[in-house]
């Protein structure tokens, strides 16, 4: 049955979505259809088909009571837009419907998992929150609340653990039971990933801690996801309050990518720690296991950090990046853009040869949606560049500029000319083989099939 607040948020959607015009929206990359959006949920597959849940607030483009948007797709490239799936309608979830995770049941039912969110004013004045997890179950459009929820609650915690930090399952399937990864505040108040097992998806009991914090990697570890990948365990988490080390974590709000090999109770032995994404727009990453095998990764395209940077006006906020393929290489995360992108090229356009000293700029390379190769090489094998420079939708009042210097190894990204850009500048040492100095160089842009105008999103990062 449908509830009234789901009800109300299915028919604010269906109203005011159509007047979101197409130029409006980014052409690659999902949004919610009126309104707000953040995290990813419910990355999963369902029926054939690969569903993805955020969350979302449709009545204003900004952060509000958590409800959780839906879509679905084929090829991770199209994708259907279905109705709101939760909205926070009981009382163990009435300030919102936090982020989760999707499964399909063997009696072809899909089950979601969410966590709750319910606060309750002090005698202090203050608020306080109380998170549990609950469980929805549905047919791929409508969804029913589990009668027992919440399934997990304060009284599941480890000693000294917080039920205000305790948010974001991701579920998956194992042959012997389901488990799920839960982020959590222990009483050191860094971080921790708990593990709980279930036998049927419905009763869930602690089952152990899959990795520790203890203010490490930031404090609290939000939206975990656990999955095995080319032999290895990997374990992504998404801290709050990063201290930056070198280059490899910057400030703020950050990714993390743990690799290696987890005991007989799924303690990470960690191997390799390093960041999932340098750039100042991603977060929150969920995965899946696609129908060929693959590993696909999609993250919210947007940070904590920037999130206020919206344009006046603007009737949607937030996007999800293009899916990437993962591997591991040499002991870290390889990320590629799904397969299934090639299908939407369109026009190729190939430069070779190109000697240069000066800025260039060549015909036909332009546009908001491309596809571009780079290819820097040696032209005599003797004299070392000091730089090379790409400027990207360089319109004279703005720019964002992507500088390799091959004798520090050293990849910059400076968007301090963008609009209310809050980080500037980011410095990284790239996944990259150096072969010497290079004055030529080969470019190769790909143009999508769908020609339209369009533009990016106002209140998304580059």
């Amino acid at each position: 049955m449908i509830s009234e607040t789901l009800q109300k948020a299915r028919d604010y959607e269906a109203q005011y979505t159509p007047y979101v015009s197409e130029s409006e929206r980014p052409m690659f990359h999902v949004t919610g259809g009126i309104g707000w959006i953040n995290d990813p949920n419910g990355f999963s597959i369902y029926k054939g088909e690969y569903h993805l849940f955020f969350q979302y607030y449709p009545y204003k483009p900004i952060w509000g009571p958590m409800h959780w948007g839906h879509v679905k797709t084929r090829d991770f490239i199209r994708w259907e837009r279905l109705p709101a799936a939760l909205a926070p309608d009981m009382p163990y979830d009435k300030d919102g419907c936090f982020s989760g995770s999707a499964i399909e049941l063997p009696d072809g039912r899909q089950l979601l998992m969410y966590t709750g969110v319910r606060e309750e004013q002090q005698e202090d004045g203050s608020l306080k929150s109380y998170q549990t997890q609950c469980l929805a179950v549905g047919d791929g459009v409508n969804y029913e609340k589990y009668k027992a929820n919440p399934v997990l609650t304060a009284k599941d915690l480890p000693k000294g653990g917080s039920s205000e930090d305790f948010r974001d399952p991701k579920m998956w399937k194992e042959d012997d039971g389901y488990y799920v990864a839960v982020g959590n505040r222990p009483a050191d108040g860094s971080g921790s990933i708990l593990l709980f097992r279930s036998e049927d998806g419905f009763d869930w009991k602690p089952y152990g801690v899959a990795a520790s914090n203890h203010r490490q990697y930031g404090s609290m570890w939000e939206c975990p996801d656990y999955f095995k990948l080319q032999g290895k365990d990997v374990l992504l988490v998404s801290p709050q309050e990063m201290s930056p080390i070198g280059l490899e974590f910057h400030a703020g709000n950050g990714t993390v990518c743990m690799i290696g090999e987890a005991d007989e109770k799924k303690h990470l032995i960690r191997e390799n720690v390093h960041a999932i994404d340098y750039g100042i727009d991603f977060y929150a990453p969920q995965t899946l296991k696609a129908l060929d095998g693959r590993r696909i990764m999609i993250g919210w395209m947007q940070n904590w950090d920037t999130a206020r940077s919206i344009y006046k006006g603007t009737r949607i906020c937030g996007q999800m990046t293009v899916p990437r393929e993962l591997s591991i290489r040499d002991g870290r995360l390889i990320q590629q853009p799904v397969r299934e992108l090639a299908n939407y090229y369109g026009e190729k356009i190939i430069y070779k040869n190109v000697p240069l000293s000066t800025e260039t700029f060549l015909t036909g390379v332009r546009g908001r949606i491309i596809d571009m190769t780079v290819d820097v090489r040696p032209a005599d094998g003797s004299t070392m560049y000091r730089a090379f420079r790409i400027n990207l939708a360089k319109d004279g009042e703005h720019v964002t500029t992507i500088r390799y210097k091959p004798d520090q190894g050293i990849v910059r990204v400076d968007s301090s000319r963008l609009w209310r850009s809050r980080m500037h500048r980011r410095r990284m040492f790239p996944c990259l083989e150096y072969t010497g100095n290079s004055r030529m160089c080969t470019i190769s842009n790909r143009k999508p099939q769908r020609e339209r105008s369009t533009r990016t999103m106002p209140c998304s990062g580059l």
